[in-house]
């Protein structure tokens, strides 16, 4: 996610960043169900490249001032590796993933991205991380295996070990994403990175949308979810998560994304009717187990 910036500061007692930060996880949250019925209606192709249409078109009525003056510079290899992970690679992954498994189970191997970014900031910044943080990744990573052994073709997940993988390998595009948006973030402003992001994506996504023969002839509700998903989940939720970070402490902050895979499982059963077997609930608790366990440094 992107980190905002430091004009506002904390205030004890000050109940609206972490009500927006709340209503970001949630927005996150429910794209899994709702990416689930449009993707079924559109194709994972259609119902991304509109996202990012949606979203660029948002970003260029309320923005277009924050892009006058940007100068790319030597950063253009960086901004392309930025691109091509998120949104492209992302959203490719994460599109087709909601395709062959449950919304549920997409929601909660969400819970690694964090872990992955830690044990990227490792490997390629040198941030030493602490044990609990390597058990949490360990565990997590258990977890995940798991889900994904127990899981097997249902009518909202004829494959879920393929769309596990696919959801796998998008958190990985996130987390090298948010890696890389570290070393940009200096010389470009979040918003103008978010804003460029959502406009490259609907370059990348085109030639996807007119080859593959997609029928328009869905309900209306699925308009209207395609419509929710391209303007408050791709562009409102990290408007709001931006505005929150800025104001409160960071490691509260990330406490909230561990949020988002319990809305997306809470959101999966009530809404989408998915079921989860005993054995894949408990699996779900040795995912999220990982993630506490990985944040028991921040009772510091």
């Amino acid at each position: 996610m992107f980190v905002g910036n430091d004009k506002g500061e904390p205030r004890e007692g000050d109940w609206l960043p972490s009500l927006a930060l709340v209503a970001a996880v949630f927005l996150w949250g429910s794209s899994y169900a709702a990416m689930k019925v449009v993707v079924a209606s559109f194709g994972p192709m259609a119902t991304v490249w509109v996202r990012m249409v949606v979203a660029s078109i948002l970003f260029c009525l309320i923005g277009w001032k924050e892009l006058r003056g940007v100068r790319f510079g030597p950063d253009w290899a960086w901004l392309a590796l930025l691109f091509l992970l998120q949104p492209c690679l992302y959203f490719l992954c994460e599109g087709f993933a909601v395709k062959y498994t449950s919304s549920a189970q997409a929601g909660m191997i969400s819970a690694v991205l964090p872990l992955m970014v830690m044990l990227g900031a490792y490997v390629t910044l040198g941030e030493k991380s602490g044990l609990m943080v390597w058990a949490g990744c360990g565990v997590s990573f258990v977890g995940v295996v798991w889900l994904t052994a127990e899981s097997v073709p249902t009518s909202t997940a004829p494959d879920p070990l393929l769309g596990n993988m696919l959801e796998a390998a998008a958190m990985a595009c996130g987390a090298g994403y948010m890696l890389l948006v570290r070393k940009l973030a200096t010389n470009y402003t979040p918003w103008v990175l978010t804003g460029m992001q959502f406009m490259a994506g609907s370059l990348f996504f085109l030639p996807g949308v007119w080859g593959a023969g997609i029928s328009w002839d869905a309900p209306l509700g699925a308009y209207v979810l395609l419509l929710y998903l391209g303007s408050f989940v791709t562009l409102g939720a990290f408007g709001l998560y931006n505005w929150g970070i800025a104001r409160v402490p960071a490691g509260r902050a990330s406490v909230f994304i561990n949020l988002v895979p319990v809305i997306a499982v809470c959101l999966g059963v009530l809404c989408m009717g998915e079921t989860l077997s005993v054995e894949q609930q408990l699996a779900c608790v040795v995912v999220f187990g990982g993630v506490l366990i990985a944040q028991v440094r921040l009772g510091r």
